[in-house]
């Protein structure tokens, strides 16, 4: 008994080395084993052990010669964010974005496609299904090489998994996770967009700097997220934020002032001929902007009252109108709080949602691939 509880000891030893090892590499790379043994603490025989091992899994590789030390260059040893993939997937009432990354985040191939906004619940599952099916056979991509896929969705998503959507219906009280996930390899996650959209200022946008962060997505429906001192704050049932839904505010019905049909050039958005009305001074159209203000401040109003955050970002499709709204709504807040938080505007694009998803993919293969054998 003793023996197999020494044997199995110095084995558990051994996968708690490996992982800091590889959590170093992760962390940063390339690293010699100098390097690493000074970093981890541990003797440069176990970093080699480590190191072999790793290799052998196929999650480190030797890098490209460094500095020599007495007459030899240095051996160096990278994470291999090549060894995996990971998908990130939006999908909304009116498109649906598709990101494929390596694994240190490097966007590898993106897709759009407009989507028919009336289009039933069920026939937007099997187009999302079709869609990352063709788009991983468009790049070759081996299925049980992608180690997690997100997708984000115009609904609360709870613990478990269950969606509440007033955009699609039909996926109120469904497990669209375990839908997707089935027969698939690697992790398939569901989240919330907007709570996607502030993973992804937080990580590449406008929000890197800040810890208590309001993401208010604008478009064909205002919803809005938040983080607090740097965690995605989603509430206890996964609806933290969701001002949109209260009709007293007035951000339920804001979408509706950006309907512009005059001047609009073929291919050109409403959102996009607006905003080019309103650089040319045109009163109707700085009256729709204002109004649009009107409706987005008292919600923005409460969530900066209750969370007194340093910044308020504006994403999604309205973003075009930021050179107008920002001042509008800047001006509204002074009467509506104590504070007015700095507004920044987006600058992700269409990507926005997507790359969160990319991110909380990747926070899932990072949090399984560099667990503490010992916790």
């Amino acid at each position: 008994m003793r023996k197999r509880t020494r044997g199995h000891d110095l084995a558990a030893l051994r996968r708690l080395n490996t992982t800091v090892v590889l959590r170093a590499l992760h962390r940063r790379s390339p690293q010699t084993l100098a390097e690493l043994a000074a970093g981890t603490g541990l003797s440069r025989p176990t970093v080699d052990a480590a190191l072999e091992e790793l290799t052998a899994q196929g999650w480190v590789t030797e890098a490209e010669a460094g500095e020599r030390v007495r007459g030899r260059p240095a051996r160096r040893f990278r994470f291999r964010v090549e060894a995996g993939y990971v998908l990130g997937a939006d999908i909304g009432l009116h498109k649906m974005v598709l990101l494929l990354t390596d694994l240190g985040g490097t966007v590898l191939a993106a897709e759009r496609a407009d989507i028919d906004p009336e289009l039933g619940g069920g026939p937007r599952l099997a187009l999302l299904q079709d869609g990352l099916d063709a788009f991983l056979d468009a790049h070759t991509v081996r299925r049980d090489l992608v180690l997690a896929r997100c997708v984000g969705v115009p609904g609360v998503v709870d613990a478990g998994g269950l969606i509440t959507s007033v955009v699609v219906p039909e996926w109120s009280g469904v497990d669209l996770g375990r839908l997707l996930a089935d027969g698939e390899s690697g992790h398939t996650l569901v989240e919330n967009d907007v709570n996607l959209a502030v993973l992804a200022e937080r990580w590449q946008g406008a929000a890197t700097l800040a810890g208590d962060v309001v993401c208010v997505l604008t478009g064909h429906r205002v919803s809005c997220s938040l983080t607090i001192g740097g965690r995605l704050h989603r509430g206890g049932r996964g609806g933290a934020g969701e001002l949109g839904l209260l009709p007293l505010l007035g951000m339920n019905t804001a979408h509706e002032t950006l309907a512009w049909k005059d001047g609009r050039r073929a291919g050109e958005s409403e959102v996009a001929a607006l905003a080019r009305a309103a650089d040319t001074a045109d009163p109707r159209a700085l009256d729709a902007i204002a109004d649009f203000a009107d409706r987005l401040s008292p919600g923005i109003a409460a969530l900066a009252l209750a969370v007194d955050p340093e910044l308020v970002v504006l994403t999604g499709g309205a973003t075009p109108l930021g050179t107008h709204l920002v001042p509008l709504i800047e001006e509204r807040l002074r009467s509506l709080t104590l504070h007015v938080p700095r507004i920044a505007l987006s600058e992700l694009g269409e990507r926005g949602v997507a790359l969160g998803a990319v991110r909380k993919a990747l926070d899932r293969v990072e949090e399984e691939l560099l667990a503490d054998p010992a916790g």
